[in-house]
């Protein structure tokens, strides 16, 4: 049996965030940096956690699905941190499509997947771009999305 471990590189740790935040998805909760590190490290060191959910938040881009690390905040400001590639405008919308989203039906990323440098995915010039783009527009209707009744 293999544990994640305080040695444990950035993307296998990133594994362990998606299982954390598909199942903080399906239940409709959000979380903080400090809660999700108590969750990783069993202690505080939401300081390291930019990079590990940078690497999810690429994979989503990359394969066009929702943006999964908008359900992580800062304790005061109750936003995704600054380098989080999300539209803070419309963040609210954001999270709505991430819990009426199928989580359980997308086969999780391996350590591999989310392992290509984050400059290796995407470029700082269609990343500002994607941070304008509203959801529908940047994913069209992914697998499985089910837009919320009004």
């Amino acid at each position: 049996m293999t544990v994640f471990n305080p040695s444990s590189n950035h993307p296998a740790r990133g594994v362990q965030a998606w299982q954390i935040l598909v199942g903080m998805a399906m239940n409709r909760q959000t979380t903080t940096y400090e809660k999700l590190s108590y969750h990783m490290y069993q202690k505080k060191a939401q300081g390291v956690l930019d990079r590990i959910l940078g690497h999810i938040a690429y994979f989503c881009i990359d394969n066009e699905l929702l943006p999964l690390t908008s359900l992580v905040v800062g304790k005061g400001r109750g936003t995704p941190g600054k380098d989080i590639p999300v539209d803070l405008a419309t963040i609210d919308g954001q999270r709505e499509t991430v819990y009426n989203f199928d989580w359980y039906n997308i086969y999780p990323p391996s350590e591999k997947e989310l392992k290509p440098k984050i400059s290796d995915s995407i470029s700082r010039k269609s990343l500002t771009s994607y941070r304008r783009r509203p959801v529908s527009r940047l994913l069209g209707s992914p697998p499985g999305f089910q837009p919320p009744l009004e």
